[in-house]
């Protein structure tokens, strides 16, 4: 059975990634697991003690979950199975695990909120699973509303396209979405171009050719603000990133200026690594 992953915290931002994953796991009839991972606060006195149980920590997690069980039951009309599960420790150690047996199609999160504390704990924490786990994260930006996923941008640079592109995972997730494949390549006045680029490319339409990909050809000199422009104008549903290739991760969760793909143009980002 094809599972998304669900990490919360109870924020609004969570809570939206919620929503936005309960209706994508309708629409590739997939089940969902909501996962609370929590760490016990600790005071610090000649011997360091609970501040709170961790049965009573436990309880609240799972009563909460259960809260938004309901939730995302009412919004896929009970056609979503929904699990739940409250954990203690480190949450991408946590998440790791979970991964390990489930081997989910994705972990679904949120990316920041519109406070400052919501952008530097949330940004911070999916940040920091898309840089530690293998698996697909799609990091959902605050008030993003769930649409079928027709059109997938992939963001590449035709460089080492054949050690660094993970092809088995990108054409498994455009198949089961049934979508439409533009790989997105940014460059200003051909600056980035070099005498291996055409072979690259050519490799490229090679491992792809399955899915049939669209080739587009950005001319800007922010890779970002390209990206961005063309998902704009052109109506991408999502947009997948290979962290480990691609120095714009950074820019896509904290860049403060229009330019910033997330904040901007409200497109869900699924990092796919290598």
């Amino acid at each position: 059975m094809k599972t998304l992953i669900v990490p919360t915290d109870f924020s609004p931002v969570s809570l939206n990634a919620m929503n936005y994953a309960a209706e994508m796991a309708k629409s590739l009839e997939a089940s969902m697991l909501l996962v609370h991972i929590f760490q016990v606060p600790v005071t610090f006195t000649e011997v360091p003690v609970a501040a709170v149980p961790v049965e009573e920590m436990r309880s609240s997690s799972e009563a909460k979950l259960n809260e938004m069980k309901k939730a995302a039951e009412h919004i896929t009309s009970g056609a979503v199975k929904v699990y739940t599960e409250a954990r203690m420790g480190d949450t991408i150690e946590e998440l790791k695990d979970l991964c390990e047996a489930i081997q989910p199609l994705a972990i679904v999160m949120g990316t920041h909120g519109n406070s400052g504390l919501e952008r530097l704990i949330m940004g911070s924490t999916t940040l920091t699973a898309i840089k530690h786990l293998t698996w697909p994260v799609i990091a959902i930006p605050p008030g993003t509303v769930f649409k079928n996923i027709k059109k997938i941008g992939l963001a590449c640079d035709f460089r080492d396209v054949v050690n660094s592109t993970p092809v088995t995972d990108i054409k498994k997730i455009v198949k089961e979405m049934n979508a439409d494949l533009h790989i997105l390549n940014v460059d200003y006045n051909q600056q980035r171009f070099n005498q291996n680029t055409p072979l690259e490319s050519a490799y490229l339409e090679t491992m792809l050719e399955d899915v049939s990909p669209q080739y587009h050809f950005i001319n800007k000199p922010d890779v970002v603000e390209g990206i961005n422009e063309f998902a704009d104008s052109n109506n991408l549903d999502l947009l997948m990133v290979v962290p480990k290739k691609h120095k714009l991760l950074e820019s896509i969760f904290h860049k403060s200026s229009s330019a910033g793909l997330i904040t901007h143009s409200h497109i869900p980002v699924l990092s796919i690594h290598e």
